[in-house]
């Protein structure tokens, strides 16, 4: 099995990863004193790559994704895609929340048609923004609901929208909060799979984070372990060896699967148990 610890950031003067999150800590100020939710972390991603984040509740997974969406800044260290430093968001990251952040009085292509008419404007002029939007529903199976607004729409079919959102604007990062958190089992396996098929075929670079160790060892290339906050840090990577396409029924029948979801579970609880005691 293989196991890493933090990479450090490429020394200076080499070709520097796609993204490099460099030496990052995030502190609030609190009146009982500074409160530290992430303590000196370091990353590099690959573009195209496939990135899950997985941890107990409080280790500052989400506040990870903020720095690296530009949503809020490090106290030090510093987060870069492509050599260049993160300062504010952009839409060459975009997010997909857990509750989808959809505009309840639009239809789906006028939520996806906003973003996209917001960030390139020179389409809308020339009609390409419609047949923008017109194909990223069609590749997330929503082509049919396009006029529906989002109270006529499932759990499943919301989250899809948000997804041809994010990917219309062709992002360099594809940033995912727990998005498949609220929804059913069965949904959450068919949006698992659309998702992968996406990637495949786009492969835009993926940073998610997800509580699900099967989740994140059916979607990653690498899973990060984070250890439980306070001053949570990167403990363990995963670099999982399973190869793509990916069948979920073939990916269980492996015996290696299961050697990497108990590594993964130890680690979590293990964790989980020391800091309670």
């Amino acid at each position: 099995m293989q196991t890493l610890t933090s990479p450090q950031p490429t020394t200076t003067g080499a070709a520097e990863p796609f993204l490099v999150i460099d030496g990052v800590s995030k502190v609030y100020p609190t009146p009982g004193g500074p409160y530290t939710v992430l303590d000196n972390i370091s990353l590099e991603v690959a573009e195209g790559e496939f990135i899950c984040v997985i941890g107990h509740s409080g280790c500052g997974k989400s506040t990870l994704l903020d720095l690296v969406s530009g949503f809020g800044q490090p106290t030090s260290g510093e987060v870069r895609l492509e050599s260049v430093p993160i300062r504010e968001p952009g839409p060459d990251r975009m997010v997909v929340f857990q509750n989808y952040s959809l505009l309840p009085w639009m239809s789906a292509a006028e939520n996806v048609a906003l973003a996209v008419n917001n960030v390139f404007p020179h389409l809308k002029r020339n009609g390409d923004a419609s047949r923008i939007v017109e194909s990223h529903l069609a590749m997330v199976g929503l082509s049919e609901a396009a006029d529906k607004k989002p109270g006529s729409l499932s759990g499943g079919m919301k989250q899809r929208v948000s997804i041809a959102r994010a990917l219309a604007l062709q992002p360099k990062v594809l940033i995912l909060d727990e998005p498949f958190g609220a929804l059913d089992p069965i949904t959450k396996e068919e949006l698992q799979e659309e998702l992968l098929k996406i990637w495949q075929e786009h492969r835009v670079t993926v940073l998610m984070i997800t509580h699900s160790i099967d989740e994140a060892l059916f979607l990653a290339d690498r899973v990060v372990m984070m250890t439980n906050g306070p001053a949570a840090t990167i403990g363990e990577i995963l670099e999982l060896p399973f190869p793509r396409p990916r069948q979920r029924a073939q990916l269980m029948e492996m015996p290696e699967y299961y050697d990497y979801r108990n590594h993964a579970l130890d680690f979590l609880y293990r964790r989980f148990a020391h800091d309670d005691q």
